[in-house]
């Protein structure tokens, strides 16, 4: 019988959309020079160059899928085409990643063997100072970089526990399945968490311009979108748990959308507005 192949110390997996612009910068920032790590770049409903341009960096897999959606992606990679590791490291795409950051995160969850995922730190923006400081406090996770235990990954895959794939940013879920163990929020643990604060990301800062008016509304519409998912979500977590989690959002809409009103804020009333029919019309 052959030796049984060593398990890669961490697999990093960057999800990029339509990420030309960074993409070179973010794979910049990795160790791809490292043999114990993986690296693949997930490429999801692109229209753009990112998939050529990261298929020129020595040390990457590229997987590009026509069909957009980071859920979706990332349950289609993580949990059913990515081999086992010890630890998987997640990046956006439009991050850049700060020097020693994965190794932190995969040390972090080395020296607390009961936690689950391990998070990396904004390092620029006007409200990093403020995120760092409630990420601490809350034990919060960014989806611009974390890790997650490979155990952890596995026990998603024996328990067919997906994101819902249209569910609009995984990060909070993520954390919440961490917190939970996997289980309801009756097992809520904080410190299954691990603010990591030797990694850290760099994000190209928002200019708002003219031109830029239309994708600061429609980014507003999602967050909107994401603020109402939250909502059932959150019930889903205090009830039956994450095995209950819909395959899609959407299929939950017609027994949700009645309960939901605007919030009154003068800004976001009419966001709301405007997320609540996107809602409505896929119900």
């Amino acid at each position: 019988m052959g030796a049984v192949p060593a398990l890669p110390r961490a697999m990093i997996v960057v999800l990029a959309h339509n990420e030309e612009r960074r993409i070179s910068t973010c794979l910049g920032s990795l160790p791809l020079g490292d043999a114990a790590i993986e690296v693949h770049v997930v490429v999801n409903g692109s229209t753009d160059r990112t998939a050529e341009i990261a298929c020129e960096f020595g040390g990457v897999q590229v997987h590009e899928y026509k069909q957009g959606g980071k859920s979706r992606s990332w349950n289609r990679f993580v949990l059913d085409e990515a081999d086992r590791a010890g630890a998987y490291i997640f990046v956006d795409g439009d991050a850049e990643i700060t020097s020693g950051s994965i190794g932190a995160l995969i040390e972090a969850l080395d020296a607390n063997p009961h936690a689950n995922a391990s998070a990396g730190m904004p390092r620029n923006g006007r409200g990093a100072d403020a995120y760092r400081a409630a990420m601490i406090r809350d034990h919060g996770l960014f989806g611009d970089l974390y890790a997650l235990r490979g155990f952890f990954v596995e026990r998603m895959r024996a328990n067919g526990i997906r994101l819902p794939d249209d569910l609009i940013g995984d990060d909070s879920l993520i954390g919440a399945l961490a917190k939970t163990d996997l289980a309801n929020e009756d097992d809520w643990r904080d410190d299954r968490v691990v603010v990591c604060e030797g990694a850290g990301f760099l994000c190209e800062p928002t200019r708002v311009s003219l031109g830029s008016l239309g994708e600061q509304y429609a980014r507003m519409v999602n967050y909107s979108v994401r603020h109402h998912q939250n909502r059932i979500i959150t019930q889903i977590m205090r009830g039956p748990g994450p095995k209950a989690l819909p395959r899609t959002m959407a299929s939950q809409y017609d027994e949700w959308l009645p309960r939901f009103s605007e919030r009154r804020h003068p800004v976001w009333w009419w966001i709301d507005r405007q997320a609540l029919r996107r809602m409505a019309a896929k119900a």
